[in-house]
């Protein structure tokens, strides 16, 4: 009796290890095929990333003009790159009631170059490109102008957009497009700092 007991035993044993031995490989094979397609999924994010034709240039010197690019960027599901002075505009290089301040100088030079401190950008690969800036003086920074005058923008269609508390874009597009001398240049508008996804969505659809 003890020995069909005994006999028992073992074998419940056997079956235990058996089924415990099976759940460890099932376990095993459901994380890999999760880590095969978490490496999938990543992947095809990469590639979404990687085939956008969609740029949002930017410069902004208080942050106005930034939050304004990123918003179009969202919508637009475009890359974002920056245009950074070499040397920072400060508070007082912004001061237009002062007339020695930096910026004063500079706007009222048309010939004035500021260098960008950015990495340069490659166009490669964008066909639309959306162009961002301050209105300061009534124009472009003349920034933008360094800008447009060091890359070549044939075969991109150019959407020129600035930011400012009142005054429109003037002949701010126009100036880029002529110191540019490439591109496809589309008519800039204006807007505020607190402009609306809403309103940014029915200006770009207003575009195609």
């Amino acid at each position: 009796m003890k020995r069909i007991i005994a006999l028992l035993i073992a074998a419940m044993l056997v079956f235990g290890l058996a089924a415990c031995g099976g759940g460890s490989t099932e376990s095993a094979e459901e994380s890999s095929a999760e880590t095969a397609e978490s490496s999938s999924g990543e992947t095809a994010a990469e590639e979404t990333q990687n085939n956008k034709d969609v740029l949002v240039v930017y410069f902004s010197a208080t942050g106005t003009t930034k939050g304004v690019a990123e918003k179009i960027a969202a919508i637009t599901g475009a890359d974002l790159y920056e245009i950074k002075a070499a040397q920072e505009y400060t508070p007082e290089d912004l001061d237009w009631n002062d007339s020695d301040s930096r910026t004063t100088h500079e706007q009222n030079d048309p010939s004035v170059r500021p260098e960008i401190g950015s990495d340069p950008v490659s166009l490669d690969g964008y066909s639309t490109i959306y162009i961002g800036f301050p209105i300061w003086w009534g124009e472009e920074p003349r920034i933008m102008d360094t800008f447009v005058e060091s890359y070549n923008f044939d075969g991109k269609t150019m959407i020129p957009f600035c930011t400012s508390s009142s005054s429109g874009i003037g002949m701010s597009g126009k100036n880029l497009e002529s110191n540019a001398g490439s591109g496809n240049w589309l008519d800039g508008e204006r807007f505020g700092g607190g402009v609306s996804e809403d309103d940014l969505k029915t200006w770009i659809e207003g575009l195609k």
